[in-house]
């Protein structure tokens, strides 16, 4: 084997990477659950509240078209914010379930019982920490 193919082999098999190539494939199914959530449950009371048929569909006019019978003239001028509000929910919303699921997951760490290389072992004393608690034990017996 090649020292390229042997490199690329170490690289590809290095836990990190696997766990970044898991982390996206989930994001990915998690982006498509966050995506209907906005889209299916939360934007549909919007919409009722700001009387749009449509949310995404929201824009406002800058300037009209100009119309010569059934001819565009000059095409319609106009920012649509509805898209935008839209991405800016959807963000939000990816934003704090992930903070929840960090903090869950930050809890049930604390909760754990610490490994064995987290428990401190007590160091032992130097031998200048020993000379002094020796004579510091000799003067409290004087």
């Amino acid at each position: 084997m090649s020292k390229f193919g042997k490199e690329f082999k170490e690289f590809i098999l290095r836990g990190n990477v696997v766990d970044m190539a898991v982390g996206i494939i989930i994001g990915g199914a998690f982006g498509k659950i966050v995506s209907s959530l906005v889209e299916d449950v939360i934007m549909p009371p919007i919409t009722l509240l700001t009387s749009q048929a449509n949310f995404t569909d929201l824009k406002i006019v800058l300037r009209k078209a100009i119309l010569a019978g059934e001819e565009v003239v000059q095409p319609e001028v106009a920012m649509t914010i509805g898209n935008f509000i839209q991405v800016v929910v959807d963000f939000l919303i990816i934003a704090t379930v992930i903070f929840l699921m960090i903090k869950g997951i930050n809890r049930l760490r604390s909760h754990e019982a610490p490994t064995q290389e987290e428990q401190e072992v007590p160091a032992e004393p130097s031998e200048e920490v020993k000379l002094l608690q020796e004579i510091r034990d000799s003067l409290k017996k004087e």
